[in-house]
């Protein structure tokens, strides 16, 4: 018990020491211990050895920034059980450890890094290349990819690197062209636990930066000093960079910058890029550190049969695992590293000179990149999907189409174009970035997400300036557009609060590099490859034994071509009913320059009609034609059809003209034809267009939604209860936009419960009840012939003057009534031949109009049902 107990004492002074063991494998010995540096700072280490006696060579694992060396403990143990002494610890600030964040200070935390080797050359377990020189690498994250460079750089002792995810110009990386990098410069120092925690001169530094938005030379030339680019020339040892596609914080183009530099000095230099990054996606964890295990291998062990993999290579994300729903990557590699301007291919683009707003306080910005939403779902994994997630503000942007592009494009490396740039006020600050845009031009994708700011000092009198563009390995398809976009703001960046118009002209081609000696390997067949064609062709025998649906599109009918629309035994029954119909076996036409009312009680069948009619459900039985072509879900002739049914969406922080303008952007279509100021017009929003839609009363929101409706001056206009929310005045100038839309040669459709406004605005009617058609016809025929009038009097009419009204000519009969006179007509008389006789009989006229109101003409029509 006595040996026991002194065992304890020993063991609580050195460290802890613990076993792991799984399986087969041999146990892993870990030690923790609290080493004292210079200054009193302590640094918590954890020690990991396995396996027999004997020497072997050492590693030095760091962990990321606000992690701790917990985060890589089993990566560690994996390293000792395949023959190494392996270090891990936590840096100054970080986990138990003490001291401030120096951002890896050469006097700091890379000193610390010497002091650990310092100790491994003096452990029994650590080859030694001579006293006091142990065989070590050095490898980690971001952060610690970061140290382990500047290890490499200061230490002449370290043998191997294996940095990943990394920087190597500091200053490049948070302030890239002059320019902050804020919301990644917050995360840092929110991470870090508060400017506090790191070193006085770097907080005072971030303070500045942070108020002013703008990157001054001091603040530069301090984060230089603590970056391995200011040691680059003495790096000279074997180093495999990793580095993230999906990263907005530290790109590719800072692991291209350290290949260059390090090759330079006569070192091996491998380039691993990898799917995911700090922005998201897939690390590739398990891969990643099996390459590492493989250079340390030879690097360290001396194995030169190891094979380290090529000398480039880079992930690719082809679609997605439909078993998971997890992306499916491919390798691409070669044989040298091809850098980011290989075989750059010039690719014209057509645009002229653009007016573009940088607004006051630089807001809205645009969004790219958002750090914080990282993991496995960030969005530059999104978009190597395929989907687009990034948002530019109209008016704030200049862009610059290609062609079609007539094959396939890979992408691998930093786009460039030339430019003339110009502002009203002394420096101006724009982000390029290149958006991949699908066939229709409704669909664009930025490639993980990434933009390239630009700081132009003194361009008030204008300046030609070339436009890096963000290093990727994207593939762009046949028939895409590649788009040059040159935005004012962004929201992971600081851009001038002060207002300012920049004028941007195209200079030149986009250059793209392709390297094409990367090569990627071809995937494996899997098993569905050989059962699913089978699988398919009992399916495909299925359909054509038990199959109703119709295929075929019917052909254009010529007769028709002028008639805005026929429907013909329309029918749609409700979901998982054979004999419940919305709508049965309704038929109609309406031709050009009519105001249709579409009436009917709720559950009449209106808005299922409005909808098969523009295509968004399809009918089980009858037919629709519009110009006489057969509507079909995404039919083209739905472009000469504007519609406001059941509501719109618009975007609430946009205002309503950039709503408007959004949405003609994405029909594709030329932006003349958009007609925007007579949309604008019908709108009636004055100053209010300006403003953010979230501020709008529900009649605003009512009248923006048909402004976006007339967008084009669509031949036929769907309305769908468009008075809404709308005061009387309001109501009134609608009647009249409706009734002179149709005077021009084009058609409207409203379908409303005020009939009262239907019988003022609309020259046809179609009457539906429970589905069905009740009566269709003009106006004046639903609501009577006009042979029954009301004739209002200033005063009471006396019996006498009754009699003398009652025998004119054309009067059948005359009935005096508390309002006036109830007069019916003969065949062929009118209202205006009574009223000129009732003037000579000298009654006093104050109205005249139909006896029977449509509502009464309705209620009639649906037996009271309404």
């Amino acid at each position: 018990m006595v040996a026991a107990a002194a065992a304890v004492v020993v063991l609580a002074a050195a460290g802890t020491w613990t076993a792991a063991a799984s399986g087969g494998e041999p146990p892993v010995h870990r030690s923790d211990r609290m080493m004292t540096m210079p200054g009193g700072v302590r640094l918590d280490t954890s020690y990991f050895t396995a396996g027999g006696g004997g020497r072997r060579p050492a590693v030095l694992l760091a962990h990321g920034f606000g992690g701790s060396k917990d985060d890589v403990r089993g990566e560690a143990e994996d390293l000792a059980r395949d023959g190494y002494a392996v270090l891990t610890w936590s840096a100054r600030g970080f986990g138990r450890s003490t001291g401030t964040i120096g951002l890896n200070d050469p006097k700091h935390e890379v000193a610390d890094v010497s002091r650990l080797v310092d100790w491994l050359a003096k452990q029994p377990q650590v080859r030694l290349d001579k006293p006091g020189d142990p065989r070590v690498g050095v490898a980690g994250g971001s952060y610690g990819g970061a140290v382990s460079l500047l290890a490499a750089g200061y230490d002449h002792r370290v043998d191997a690197i294996a940095p990943a995810v990394t920087y190597w110009n500091l200053a490049d990386a948070l302030f890239p062209n002059g320019v902050f990098k804020k919301l990644w410069a917050g995360v840092f120092f929110g991470e870090g636990g508060g400017c506090a925690r790191f070193e006085a001169d770097l907080c005072r530094m971030y303070d500045r930066v942070a108020e002013s938005g703008t990157p001054d030379a001091a603040a530069r030339e301090l984060l230089e000093r603590r970056s391995p680019s200011a040691v680059g020339s003495r790096i000279r040892v074997p180093t495999l960079l990793v580095q993230g596609q999906t990263d907005s914080l530290f790109p590719l183009g800072q692991a291209d910058a350290a290949a260059r530099a390090i090759r330079a000095n006569g070192a091996p230099v491998d380039v691993d890029w990898i799917a995911g990054g700090h922005d998201g996606g897939d690390l590739e964890t398990d891969r990643v550190q099996g390459r590492v295990r493989a250079w340390f291998d030879r690097y360290l062990k001396g194995d030169r049969g190891t094979d380290t993999g090529p000398a480039f290579r880079v992930t690719r994300t082809g679609g997605v695992n439909s078993t998971d729903g997890t992306a499916q990557l491919r390798g691409a590699s070669a044989d040298a590293y091809p850098g980011l301007a290989a075989d750059r291919h010039d690719v014209p683009l057509t645009g002229g000179e653009q007016r573009v707003a940088n607004p006051a306080g630089a807001a809205p910005p645009a969004v790219s990149a958002v750090p914080g939403l990282g993991g496995t779902g960030g969005l530059g994994q999104l978009s190597s999907l395929g989907l687009g997630v990034s948002l530019d503000f109209p008016g704030q942007y200049a862009h610059f189409d290609s062609a079609p592009l007539t094959r396939d494009l890979q992408i691998t490396g930093t786009p460039t174009a030339r430019v003339h740039i110009a502002s009203t006020s002394g420096d101006a600050v724009l982000f390029g970035k290149v958006y991949d845009v699908g066939p229709d031009g409704g669909q664009q994708v930025l490639p993980a997400q990434l933009v390239a700011p630009l700081r132009v000092t003194g361009a008030r009198a204008g300046k030609d300036v070339t436009v890096t563009l963000p290093a990727i390995d994207h593939e762009v398809r046949k028939g895409h557009r590649l788009r040059l976009v040159l935005a004012a703001t962004d929201l992971g960046y600081a851009s001038p609060l002060a207002p300012a118009t920049y004028t941007v002209t195209l200079k030149s081609a986009l250059g793209v590099p392709t390297a094409p000696a990367v090569t990627t390997a071809a995937a494996p067949l899997p098993s569905w490859v050989w059962w699913l064609p089978l699988a398919g062709a009992a399916l495909a025998a299925a359909l054509l034994l038990t199959g109703r649906r119709r295929t075929a599109v019917p052909a254009p009918d010529p007769e028709l071509a002028e008639v805005p629309l026929v429907i013909e035994g329309l029918s749609k029954r409700y979901a998982r009913s054979a004999d419940r119909y919305a709508v049965r076996e309704l038929s109609f036409r309406v031709e050009r320059g009519q105001v249709l009312g579409l009436l009917g009680p709720n559950g009449a069948g209106k808005t299922t009609t409005l909808r098969m009619l523009m295509g968004l459900i399809t009918p089980d039985d009858g037919e629709i034609r519009v110009f006489g072509h057969a509507v079909r879900p995404g039919a083209k002739v739905l472009s000469r059809v504007g519609a406001f049914v059941e509501g719109a969406g618009f975007l609430p922080h946009l205002s309503g003209r950039e709503n408007l303008e959004l949405y003609w952007r994405a029909t594709g279509r030329p932006q003349q034809d958009a007609h925007l100021d007579e949309a604008l017009e019908i709108a009636g929003l004055g100053d209010a267009l300006a403003r953010a839609v979230r501020t709008y009363s529900q009649g605003m929101r009512q009248r923006l939604a048909i402004a976006q409706a007339m967008l084009g001056l669509p031949d036929l206009l769907i309305l769908d209860e468009p008075t809404n929310g709308l005061d009387p005045p309001q109501i009134r100038e609608m009647r009249e936009v409706m009734i002179r839309y149709a005077a021009g040669g084009r058609t409207v459709i409203v379908s409303s419960h005020l009939l009262s406004e239907v019988e003022q605005s609309c020259t046809h009617l179609v009457v539906m009840d429970r589905g069905r058609l009740v009566q269709a016809g003009p106006v004046r025929e639903i609501i009577g012939s006009g042979d029954t009038l009301l004739v209002g009097t200033a005063t009471p009419l006396e019996e006498p003057v009754v009699e003398k009204v009652a025998a004119l000519d054309a009067v059948a009969s005359a009935v005096r009534t508390d309002d006036g006179l109830l007069v019916r007509l003969e065949p062929g008389g009118t209202a205006e031949r009574l009223v000129a006789e009732l003037v000579r009989l000298s009654v006093p006229v104050a109205s005249v109009g139909p006896h029977r109101r449509l509502e009464d003409a309705f209620l009639t029509l649906i037996g009271g049902s309404a």
